[in-house]
């Protein structure tokens, strides 16, 4: 078990917690770099050959299965094909950062209204990357935020020096934060993120151990919200999903996996230790 062997103490009393009681624990997971591979196309990515299964299998050992990611949660669930037969039967998908969420027991899907910031944003960024000389980033219109990617362009780490200032302060202007990623910066309204999202439903299903997977900067809110818990006496497990990329994340967690792929012989691993 290779894939589940923690290098911290917290993080080791985390994993003992979830399978000393996993009908009390809650898993949670981000999508894009963490079940689902990086792609230059937003829009094609699918999820890690097998994890959806794996997923499945897990859901049916632990109290709490959710997926918490920065994408519209109708959108992530059709991409990685969360509605289909072979996905978990009992999962919860919490979009734009907790703004938005999808329970597979019920099919349905609450969302809440865009901010009016974002009529500015439509109207000035095709513009705004024009004159900061990067007309080829792709813009991603959320619904109820806009994210700008410099992955395709022909040097992205200069593309991004390039757009965050420009990008930065037409947040301001709209009332809205930048946030960084993984050659993309999202404009969003303020208050949504990752931890906030996972510490209301730790409260709503009255977690007794969490674990957390990500690969991203937007990833360590969530972070510390596992880390306040612990802090409070609770048991959690950080993981992240490595890449060369994002740093920031492996040197906080309790367990580091080699992107997608590890993602999911972590999960294979945990479904293997609950059934032993």
């Amino acid at each position: 078990m290779a894939e589940l062997v923690p290098t911290t103490v917290v993080g080791q009393a985390g994993l003992h917690a979830l399978l000393r009681d996993p009908g009390q624990a809650l898993i949670a997971f981000d999508y894009d770099g963490t079940l689902a591979p990086i792609v230059d196309d937003p829009a094609a990515a699918g999820p890690e050959p097998g994890v959806v299964e794996a997923l499945a299998r897990l859901g049916e050992r632990v109290g709490n299965l959710a997926i918490i990611t920065g994408r519209p949660a109708r959108e992530a669930v059709e991409l990685g094909g969360l509605d289909g037969a072979a996905a978990p039967a009992s999962l919860v998908v919490l979009g734009h950062y907790g703004v938005e969420r999808w329970d597979s027991a019920t099919g349905e899907l609450t969302t809440a209204d865009p901010p009016e910031g974002l009529a500015l944003v439509r109207r000035e960024l095709a513009g705004i990357l024009e004159a900061a000389g990067v007309p080829d980033a792709v813009i991603e219109d959320k619904g109820l935020a806009v994210a700008v990617h410099v992955r395709r362009c022909a040097s992205p780490a200069a593309a991004y020096r390039s757009v965050q200032p420009p990008l930065l302060a037409l947040a301001q202007r709209a009332g809205l934060v930048a946030e960084p990623g993984r050659h993309v910066i999202e404009l969003r309204p303020p208050g949504m993120n990752k931890g906030r999202a996972l510490s209301t439903l730790m409260g709503e299903v009255e977690a007794g151990s969490v674990m957390f997977t990500g690969d991203d900067l937007g990833d360590l809110a969530a972070f510390d919200a596992v880390d306040a818990r612990r802090e409070q006496g609770g048991a959690g497990l950080l993981v992240c999903s490595g890449s060369t990329e994002v740093t920031g994340l492996s040197e906080r967690a309790d367990l580091v996996v080699d992107g997608p792929p590890g993602v999911r012989r972590l999960v294979e691993a945990l479904v293997a230790l609950l059934d032993s």
